[in-house]
């Protein structure tokens, strides 16, 4: 390992070095893969039963009616695994003007016509019949138990949940569930979850048939149904989740990886490939000119992800074309180091979330996130099964376009795992969570370890910035503020926040350091969030 190990930043966290490792924002969820891989589980296993108790322990973020996306070593090669929903069969545009009127620019944003299929549990069932050790029953246990004896809220996630209780609240199933005593529970409380513990027992039962197209499914249709939406059993029975190969660009002698569009995981990509043109370890790390660098490659990024990027087959131009490195030369040539810029796409020719990590001793390793999107995401709670429904659906567009809604498409999306490997071997499972923070996140922290060698968690404690649209860009509050008043000089509309939660994501970082039976790896949790990296 190339890290200095001398953290600058103020932090509640220290490196963890172990030959096997789970990382996660709640410390049960981290138990629980532990639990699953001192059981004989490998990596897989132990990231499907954190997945699972991720459901339970941080509603806030993400249900059994979540979306996933993975990317995984398997001691030889990289796979990726996109479990992004599908629109049901009934969403067309007219659809929702005949329901909403002709105002409205993209699907509700809570709701029952919110929700596209859920791919969670979908990407669990795959994962574990192509890779997994164990029955896949045994891997749902600790969520069960947990889900059934209840735990005491900790402080994040009661924040999070206080907060979104005044817009959810009054949505089908959400008092019920996630209100039982008729408010969010209080740090320290405890909070059961019976019925989502029944939809597990289900799920673990049935390999997830009871979820599509069984009981489960059909249950969701009832309920759908009766609160005006139109999901159907048969949405959930035709939908599969989709192996996939990574997309990728080098930098700084390592190969980063990310999954192809339909997800914003090339926002990353271009932008390191962007930065592939400048020097920026001559740079100080927490300097303007490195900060100004990164936020005009990210933007620059952003500019051509939002215009092209969507369902792979309705695109007009390819990744390949985005990736080309003469391109990202001719944008990297546009950066002004005095002066921030609003761009616009380039001239390309036509052609709420929880991330999680886990890594084993026999070199397994897995980068998997999985998301409600805004929250608690709809609203809308299964009650019989504790499903607590994403709401990607709203990132349609109802307008023409590559994007624009049709019945079994698949949305823009915002949650993308990351894999960092050097000369085709694995070096590092990494995500960052939080909406357009996602990309932004894995090239910041990127950076500092690359770059600047910083260690995994410093990178991770680091401050870090967020771009919004425009010239307008939010910081933490414990960036040096002759930085934050430099870059505003420039022209960079500032932002200082001081909920770093909302706005700054949160990561969990597994660095192999060498032969993983002998040297093993050290892992990251973002202090930003409840999170444990645990290993043993």
């Amino acid at each position: 390992m190339h890290f200095n190990f001398t953290n600058p930043y103020p932090t509640t966290r220290i490196p963890v070095f172990a030959r096997n490792v789970v990382s996660t924002s709640h410390p049960l969820a981290a138990q629980a893969g532990l639990r699953i891989l001192q059981q004989g589980g490998n990596a897989v296993d132990a990231a499907i039963a954190a997945a699972a108790t991720m459901t339970i322990v941080e509603p806030v973020s993400n249900g059994l009616g979540s979306d996933a996306f993975a990317i995984l070593w398997d001691g030889k090669e990289l796979h990726g695994l996109n479990a992004s929903g599908r629109a049901p069969a009934a969403w067309t545009p007219e659809y929702f003007r005949r329901k909403y009127g002709d105002g409205q620019a993209n699907p509700p944003k809570r709701g029952p016509d919110s929700v596209t299929v859920p791919g969670a549990v979908a990407a669990w069932v795959a994962m574990s019949e192509r890779f997994g050790k164990l029955p896949f029953e045994q891997l749902l246990q600790p969520a069960i138990e947990i889900a059934e004896r209840g735990y005491l809220l900790p402080v994040v996630v009661q924040q999070k949940w206080e907060a979104a209780t005044p817009e959810l609240g009054s949505l089908p199933g959400f008092a019920q569930a996630f209100l039982p005593r008729g408010r969010a529970p209080r740090v320290g409380e405890l909070f059961q979850f019976a019925s989502a513990a029944r939809g597990l027992r289900a799920i673990a039962a049935t390999k997830g048939q009871a979820y599509y197209g069984g009981e489960i499914a059909q249950a969701i249709e009832r309920f759908s149904a009766e609160h005006g939406g139109s999901l159907k059993a048969s949405d959930f029975a035709a939908y599969k989740p989709e192996w996939v190969q990574t997309i990728s660009k080098d930098y700084r002698g390592y190969t980063l990886h990310e999954i192809p569009p339909n997800g914003q995981g090339i926002a990353a990509l271009m932008a390191v490939g962007i930065l592939n043109h400048f020097d920026l370890a001559s740079l100080p790390v927490d300097s303007a000119d490195s900060q100004h660098l990164q936020i005009e490659a990210m933007k620059l990024a952003f500019a051509d992800v939002y215009k092209y990027v969507a369902e792979r087959s309705a695109m007009e131009v390819t990744p390949e074309q985005m990736l080309d490195d003469a391109y990202l030369a001719s944008r990297a040539k546009l950066i002004d180091m005095k002066k921030a810029q609003d761009f616009g796409a380039g001239n390309l020719a036509k052609g709420g979330t929880i991330y999680l990590t886990a890594a084993d001793e026999d070199g397994m390793m897995v980068s998997f996130i999985q998301s409600n999107y805004m929250g608690f995401g709809s609203g809308c709670v299964e009650p019989t099964y504790g499903v607590s429904l994403q709401n990607r659906g709203h990132a349609f567009s109802l307008n023409p376009g590559i994007n624009q809604v049709a019945p079994g498409k698949r949305p823009f999306h915002t949650i993308i795992p990351a894999f960092l490997t050097k000369d085709g071997q694995p070096v590092m499972s990494y995500g960052v969570m939080g909406a357009n923070m996602q990309p932004q996140g894995h090239m910041q922290t990127l950076v500092r370890m690359l770059d600047y060698k910083q260690d995994p968690q410093s990178a991770c404690d680091a401050p870090r910035w967020r771009y919004n649209q425009g010239l307008e860009i939010n910081v933490e509050q414990q960036m040096d503020p002759q930085v934050v008043a430099e870059l505003a000089r420039r022209g960079h509309v500032m932002e200082v926040i001081n909920d770093n939660y909302q706005d700054f994501g949160a990561g969990q970082f597994i660095w192999r350091a060498g032969d993983p039976k002998v040297e093993g790896y050290v892992a990251a949790s973002d202090s930003r969030r409840d999170g444990l990296a645990a290993g043993y």
